[in-house]
């Protein structure tokens, strides 16, 4: 369905001008700046061990086909590295990344003004002494942040569904020049 929706181009791969049309994959559309921020557009969700976005399409609109939307919603353009890993693709990325998993990634302190939840990360390879008070956070406490923020995600509510699905066509096929 995603692919469908792209315009289809002549192109002349070898240059002996035998042309054949091919979908343009270099077309790209970005999403308006008030569609963006527009809250009442979007659900929160938190993906759950396994989920894909096929499995999110299918369970919240009815379609496994509409995963690009799920994507595009929140800017995923690599499933692989954006997408929350399962549980066993976890434990191989870090112990592939990292010689000592549980080694210290960082130290951490909590904002003393303003906005206290906030935690900052401290960097400092010079002075031990000046991470004294300071919560260390090893590689894996890190990597699980990460993969904890990749969690959360927006997604469209189905009753625009359809309304976005016709507005990406529409820009999909606009014309550049």
């Amino acid at each position: 369905m995603y692919f469908k929706s792209f315009p289809v181009i002549p192109y002349d791969s070898k240059g002996d001008l035998q042309f054949k049309d091919v979908t343009n994959l270099l077309r790209r559309v970005g999403m308006r700046t008030k569609l963006k921020t527009n809250t009442f557009l979007y659900d929160t969700y938190s993906v759950k061990e396994g989920e894909t976005p096929e499995m999110i399409a299918h369970k919240l609109y009815g379609d496994s086909e509409l995963h690009w939307i799920v994507l595009l919603v929140n800017e995923i353009t690599d499933r692989y590295h954006q997408w929350p890993m399962s549980g066993m693709q976890f434990l191989d990325y870090i112990n592939d990344k990292y010689s000592n998993p549980d080694g210290i990634h960082h130290y951490e302190t909590t904002q003393t003004s303003g906005d206290t939840k906030i935690k900052i990360e401290v960097e400092n390879d010079v002075d031990e002494d000046a991470y004294t008070g300071l919560t260390p956070i090893t590689n894996r406490e890190y990597e699980e942040n990460e993969q904890d923020k990749r969690r959360q995600i927006r997604l469209v509510d189905p009753s625009f569904v359809e309304q976005f699905v016709d507005e990406f066509k529409k820009l999909i096929n606009e014309t550049v020049i």
